[in-house]
């Protein structure tokens, strides 16, 4: 499960997806309106250390899939996937990154594709009683519970287009960064999908290939 903070965040996420985006080769801007969160998606880290949360980005009629990935010291190699640090008024200083150079990110989606798993169940600690809160973006692999999932030794990854890649070993992960609200891929691909508030139709988030 996903445990979430009232805390005050300084920038806060949206103002460093704001920075970051514009950069991105797969983002086109439009200057009509700032980018808005639609909403995101939580994995878990196993040893509690990493957040992990997925946003999606609406901007001009296109909908962005963004990775993130939060820690509490620098993530060594992984300076180009930086998008900056935040001040966070309980967990203290967080580290950003894009999680596609993450391993903990990685790691998770595997999972997530490979055993069938959900975004992770979330709650808010408020005084310290933990308060459920539903995932305003529902996430579901494809696979099966059980389902071994390899060791993965992840690689840079490289993005072509509106894809971002990451060799990991064994198996090959597909992030898409733009994604297809329109078009139903094939329901037996090895993938994670999801919906949220006004999707009601299944959209690929993310697929994978084992070598």
């Amino acid at each position: 499960m996903a445990i979430i903070y009232r805390a005050t965040l300084s920038p806060s996420k949206l103002e460093l997806i704001e920075k970051y985006l514009p950069v991105q080769p797969w983002f086109t801007e439009d200057g009509s309106a700032p980018p808005e969160l639609l909403g995101a998606y939580r994995f878990d880290d196993p040893d509690g250390e990493v957040g992990l949360e997925t946003h999606l980005v609406s901007h001009g009629g296109k909908v962005y899939q963004v990775p993130l990935s939060y820690r509490g010291s620098e993530l060594p190699g992984a300076e180009d996937s930086l998008l900056g640090t935040m001040e966070h008024s309980v967990l203290g200083t967080r580290w950003v990154y894009d999680a596609c150079a993450d391993p903990v990110y990685v790691t998770a989606l595997a999972t997530a594709i490979l055993t069938g798993q959900r975004e992770a169940e979330q709650f808010v600690d408020v005084d310290g009683v933990l308060e459920p809160r539903k995932s305003s973006v529902e996430a579901k692999g494809s696979g099966t519970p059980g389902s071994e999932v390899p060791a993965l030794t992840p690689a840079a990854p490289i993005t072509e287009h509106s894809v971002t890649s990451i060799d990991a070993g064994e198996l090959t992960l597909l992030v898409n960064r733009v994604l297809d609200l329109g078009t139903q891929d094939s329901e037996d691909s090895a993938a994670l999908r999801g919906t949220w508030a006004g999707q009601e139709a299944t959209v690929l988030l993310a697929s994978l290939s084992q070598h």
